[in-house]
């Protein structure tokens, strides 16, 4: 049984996403926007599921241009698995490579906290704030 189309609203409550995103997501070209009809615009279940779909990418790490590709390899007939499978490998490096760059970060930012011992002494006998300026915390 086909469902009743969607007014913005409750294409909104059913994708999970308030309007003011179904709206961008109308600008951007992510999903259509849907001619009035009687004065409203009315959405299918389709684009609540395109809704959930982008809002899931965007938690696994994909920009909304990233996305968009991802909906463009769909409409190819000639795509592949491996065509999305690269996509998903070359996000999978990138997030990869963020973990390597917020490792060093904590061991950093740990080597700066230690400079300040306990941190009960003045500010002026504290080395911390060399250890921005510099980069050198010995």
């Amino acid at each position: 049984m086909a469902m009743a189309p969607f007014t913005i609203g409750k294409l909104a409550r059913a994708a999970g996403v308030g309007v003011e995103t179904v709206r961008f997501y109308e600008q951007k070209g992510l999903i259509k926007k849907p001619p009035a009809q009687t004065g409203f615009r009315r959405y299918a279940e389709d684009d609540a599921r395109r809704i959930r779909f982008i809002k899931r990418a965007q938690e696994l790490g994909f920009t909304l241009k990233e996305i968009k590709g991802l909906f463009e390899l769909n409409t190819n007939p000639r795509t592949t698995c491996a065509d999305v499978k690269r996509r998903a490998d070359a996000k999978l490096g990138e997030i990869e490579q963020k973990l390597r760059d917020l490792r060093k970060m904590k061991r950093s930012l740990a080597e700066v906290t230690e400079a300040c011992g306990e941190g009960k002494q003045a500010l002026k006998e504290c080395h911390i704030l060399d250890c921005f300026e510099s980069g050198k915390c010995n």
